[in-house]
């Protein structure tokens, strides 16, 4: 096997290439945007090994939505998630002193290895007025290319370090009073195609899975432009808890296919997390992205030949 080709765009970006295809897999952006959609790295364009596109960027309903992207809508008051902030009784408000940031700092390793690529990479976590709330260390992998199935993996985790004198406490909208609203955490925006898409767990179907708990989540969409379908998994690592004592914690999923498709794994869709100074919170994710529209029996197949 061919090690996948990288290109350094140091400053901006990091961009993955299938050597056997020529496709971009995708670009890791790293470079500083707007303000007001609270800067952070995040992974778009992410493309199938046709060379399909299965992310979105700054939407017209949601400019802060970027593709693929790790974050904390509600933190101890701030939103690193962008735009406006949900106040209960309220609704969203344009609270920019709320809207905070991540930092890159430095990347530790960027680097193509016969079977994978490697980012590793430090960053910071930030309130609007730039004070340290919390360190970050996140790795992300793509491995897995595989064209006789149509498909490749990202595995992304992040360990994040509170730095403050007091608890940081993770929460959604949910939390904060809105209904089926826990966004937070690991967050895909797929493209405006795939509204409408097929959504699978392991023993259910359909957009009812909002809020539901399983261990992967599956989604399934039309391209526009193209003929034929993507699949994108998503899978939390079986070590993901709820801060590494209390035991199992399998995802909360955040699920839409309306008004546009959607997909997080909820660290906090009910309940707050409470991170203690100096606690570490670890995070290990799996998303693979396929040609074609995926059947349970399909995905069951692959995760058994994919142990993490």
């Amino acid at each position: 096997m061919t090690a996948p080709h990288i290109v350094h765009a140091h400053g901006d970006r990091i961009t993955v290439t299938d050597p056997a295809t020529g496709v971009e897999l995708l670009s890791y952006v790293y470079r500083a945007e707007a303000d007001w959609e609270a800067p952070r790295p995040y992974v778009h364009p992410v493309r199938t090994l046709a060379g399909d596109v299965v992310t979105d960027y700054r939407p017209n309903d949601h400019r802060w939505h970027k593709g693929l992207s790790l974050t904390a809508s509600h933190l101890s008051g701030a939103n690193l998630w962008g735009g406006n902030s949900y106040v209960h009784g309220e609704g969203y408000l344009a609270l920019p002193e709320r809207v905070g940031s991540m930092a890159h700092v430095a990347f530790d390793e960027v680097a193509a290895h016969e079977d994978r690529v490697v980012i590793a990479e430090r960053l910071t976590w930030h309130p609007h007025d730039g004070a340290l709330w919390a360190d970050e260390s996140r790795r992300i992998e793509v491995h897995d290319i595989d064209p006789e199935s149509g498909s490749w993996a990202l595995t992304w985790t992040s360990a994040i370090t509170n730095r403050r004198a007091e608890a940081l406490h993770f929460g959604s909208p949910t939390t904060a009073g809105r209904e089926l609203a826990g966004y937070t955490g690991l967050f895909w925006r797929g493209p405006r195609a795939f509204r409408d898409g097929r959504i699978l767990t392991p023993d259910a179907e359909g957009p009812d899975l909002m809020g539901r708990q399983a261990p992967w989540l599956a989604y399934s969409g039309e391209h526009d432009g193209t003929d034929g379908h993507a699949t994108l998994l998503f899978a939390h690592a079986p070590e993901n808890d709820h801060l590494g004592a209390q035991g199992a914690h399998p995802a909360h999923w955040f699920v839409r296919n309306e008004p546009f498709a959607a997909v997080a794994p909820s660290w906090s869709f009910y309940d707050e997390l409470e991170l203690a100074p100096g606690d570490t919170l670890t995070r290990r994710y799996r998303v693979v992205v396929a040609d074609g529209a995926w059947e349970r029996a399909d995905i069951v197949k692959y995760l058994e030949a994919h142990p993490w």
